[in-house]
């Protein structure tokens, strides 16, 4: 018996595995970095699941018939083995055809950036690459995370750094702050993973130092469980969506009160006159006070007054959550948030202003010399296309369809291939049942899985592919200060196959191998990539370790920078000298370029615009349904390694489970108009009442009724988007029905 300790990563933490016998046999935690034991310890299970795809797979009539099988069959039909060969020649086949016959712009290239934490063998990057390489594609633009705040923070802050890449450093509100408002709440749950993994899991110590020195904490949340344990915290718990009128509330209270500071406004904003004759009522005869929006928001009027008194005086970090961009008019709490902490005058201060994700994702905030992370270059998209991340579903089923879109018009290609590696649409999209209409449309689906996820099972060609375990890689993310050698640990399982691998052989058929791979294989990548570190190294005088070096030891501790971020600091200090990228160089609380877009769902400025779904026009029994990520995966991740005993769990109120004759453990049916899903009821005497809250990350799978047996809730999210600015994704806009449910039969 063989037996070998290596260190790895993934984007809930670093681990140390053991390897007996060619098996993954244990992983835990790298010890300091909590990292979560129950994740990481669910990676042999995982790695060698019963659901691995073992070789490549056809699915049976489209093996017999080539296209002409049709899709109706996708996710029905079992599929039959075949060899490599016979795999990548039908695929290449197809490739052929689609981009003869029907040009780039048919060939789709799905993917999500969740599939590996190492940075050459990133599933995204490498189908990009490939099929840029192939000839061009329809590819996606954004993400489910931030969409919405990806496409209005460059028109306010002059680019998207703010939700992307920068934050103020959560160890100068322990320095310097006075108070914390998180809206969308601090959830611990979220700051297990980091895309890229994450050497230390800072957050929690970082609360307990700001929590000793008096820092205030306020979580303004519908869910009791945003306030991390043994956080002293005021929770406010208004109704899902009405964070903007809050926040609208607060600015007004500051201009009514002589708070706003006029002098920062005027030196480093535009539009303030503008967006306070709104928050007045000068413009449309409703001024934003308090005692509106208590009503919007289903709060006490007492309780906005405490929040105010909270903010009006000292160094105050202003936070919102990823999630509230994901809803109706999502721009609007993020635009909203910039002009209160602009009135408050403390943006670009240590511990004070704003920041986006504290209570997403553990590497925001963390103290971080950025740039040593290899990053793998892509390639030119000529011929090809892009549409909204979050639109597919919608371009799928209506090619020639024109879309308003950030100040242009998008037309949908007419999407006869879909090639997907990496991700898990029938996980991340909403609707599922529209996804699954639009899913028959093209001729061809490919899909790169390790597993037979849903989206596995509803292709055409499956190839296997390799986990992160199974090959060599480099890993991290610039807001974490550890870059980890990820080496292969075992060899692969079945006849599965590293992405990059499978695009050099299509490429090769292809004739397109030289600007795929550029005469280099997975060694020649690394060193390359790692040679980009070693130089930057050198020119900012930071000791790096050569490759071989790293590989031995396992992971770099980057030193720190030498002051923490501080988000427009330097924008403060001088905003001539370091103007922002906005047309005016401030930050625009009024923009003109958007007013120019003339969108009726996106105005000019911040403002309340009531949700299509939301409490406000709820009918009968109608709830809203709150969805969040799961306790102990990522996304649709590590679900086959759990041990299921029924469907997901959603939580509600005891007076809602009173009024409904539910009780605790009880099977019930979640349903709207879009479709209906299992759940296991769980009372949470600390919930809302009127809102109900399930997790994601429950495998698909419709019963014979159409009834999502797992407890997916995305078959009752709806797929509309955010505005036609963003067109991101508003799944948190979603009225919900709940009743008893038989026992399966």
């Amino acid at each position: 018996m063989t037996r070998e300790d290596r260190i790895s990563l993934t984007h809930w933490g670093p681990f140390r595995a053991t390897v007996a016998d060619g098996r993954l046999t244990r992983a835990v935690p790298l010890p300091g970095s909590g990292a979560d034991p129950d994740m990481i310890g669910a990676l042999p299970e995982m790695v060698h699941s019963d659901k691995r795809i073992d070789r490549p797979y056809v699915r049976r009539s489209y093996l017999q018939h080539g296209i002409a099988a049709g899709g109706q069959g996708r996710g029905r039909e079992d599929f039959v083995p075949v060899d490599w060969q016979t795999a990548l020649d039908l695929v290449s086949g197809e490739l052929s055809r689609v981009y003869r016959d029907h040009g780039p712009t048919s060939v789709f290239g799905g993917s999500y950036g969740w599939s590996s934490a190492g940075r050459f063998h990133h599933a995204r990057t490498q189908i990009r690459r490939f099929l840029a390489a192939a000839g061009g594609f329809t590819d996606q633009i954004s993400n489910y995370s931030w969409g919405a705040a990806h496409m209005i923070l460059p028109h306010v802050v002059g680019s998207a750094d703010a939700v992307s890449k920068a934050a103020t450093a959560w160890s100068t509100i322990a320095s310097d702050g006075d108070a914390v408002v998180a809206f969308g709440g601090l959830n611990p749950k979220n700051w297990r993973v980091t895309s890229g993994g994450a050497g230390h899991h800072h957050i929690p110590q970082e609360i307990e130092k700001a929590q000793a020195r008096g820092v205030k904490f306020v979580i303004v949340s519908p869910l009791a469980d945003d306030v991390p344990p043994g956080l002293d915290a005021t929770l406010i718990r208004p109704r899902p969506n009405s964070d903007t009128a809050i926040i609208l509330a607060l600015a007004h209270e500051a201009v009514r009160t002589g708070r706003a500071d006029r002098a920062f406004l005027d030196r480093f904003t535009v539009g303030a006159d503008i967006f306070i004759d709104y928050l007045t009522g000068k413009s449309d005869g409703q001024p934003k006070t308090l005692e509106w929006a208590a009503e919007i928001s289903g709060l006490d009027l007492a309780e906005l007054q405490t929040l105010w008194e909270t903010i009006r005086k000292g160094r105050v970090m202003l936070s919102a959550a990823w999630s509230l961009q994901r809803a109706d008019h999502g721009e609007q709490p993020f635009w909203a948030l910039i002009a209160l902490a602009a009135m408050l005058g403390q943006i670009g201060l240590p511990g004070g202003g704003f920041c986006f994700g504290y209570g997403s994702m553990n590497s925001v905030g963390a103290t971080a010399r950025s740039g040593y992370v290899p990053s793998m270059p892509g390639l030119p998209n000529t011929g090809g296309m892009a549409i909204p991340v979050a639109s597919f579903a919608d371009a799928f089923l209506n090619p020639g369809k024109e879309i308003a879109f950030n100040g242009r018009m998008v037309r949908y290609p007419d999407v006869r291939l879909v090639y997907w590696a990496g991700g898990n649409p029938f996980h991340h999209a909403q609707d599922l049942g529209r996804v699954e209409e639009a899913w028959q449309r093209p001729e061809t689906v490919i899909v790169h899985e390790p597993w037979w996820t849903p989206t596995a099972l509803r292709a055409d060609i499956v190839l296997p592919v390799t986990t992160s375990m199974e090959r060599n890689d480099i890993g991290g993310t610039s807001r974490d200060p550890h870059v980890f050698a990820m080496p292969k640990l075992i060899e692969p399982v079945g006849e599965a196959r590293n992405d990059f691998d499978i695009f050099c052989a299509l490429a090769d058929r292809l004739g397109c191998r030289a600007a795929y791979d550029e005469g280099l294989d997975e060694a020649g990548w690394l060193a390359r990539l790692w040679r980009a570190s070693e130089e930057r190294g050198a020119r900012e005088g930071v000791a790096v370790p050569d490759l071989e070096a790293l590989w031995a030891q396992g992971l770099w501790r980057v030193p720190l920078p030498e002051e923490p971020e501080v988000l427009l600091s330097d924008f403060r200090t001088d905003p001539d000298a370091h103007p922002l990228a906005t047309p005016s160089g401030r930050i625009e609380l009024y923009s003109e370029t958007i007013a120019g877009f003339a969108y009726d769902d996106c105005p000019p400025h911040a403002a309340w615009l009531e949700p299509k779904e939301w409490l406000g026009n709820a009918g009968e029994d109608e709830f809203h349904l709150v969805t969040n990520q799961p306790a102990r995966q990522l996304h649709s991740q590590l679900y086959q390694a759990h041990e299921q005993d029924g469907p997901a769990r959603v939580r509600i109120a005891p007076e809602d489970a009173h009024k409904h004759k539910l009780c605790e453990g009880q099977r019930v049916r979640l349903w709207n108009g879009r479709g209906s899903c299992l759940a296991i009821a769980h009372i949470d005497e600390s919930l809302r009442p009127g809102v109900l809250v399930m997790p994601t990350g429950a495998w698909f799978e419709p019963g014979a009724d159409g009834t999502e047996q797992n407890g997916n809730p995305n078959v009752l999210t709806a797929d509309r988007r955010t505005s036609q600015l963003a067109q991101a994704c508003a799944a948190l806009s979603a009225l919900v029905r709940i009743e008893a449910a038989g026992e399966p039969k």
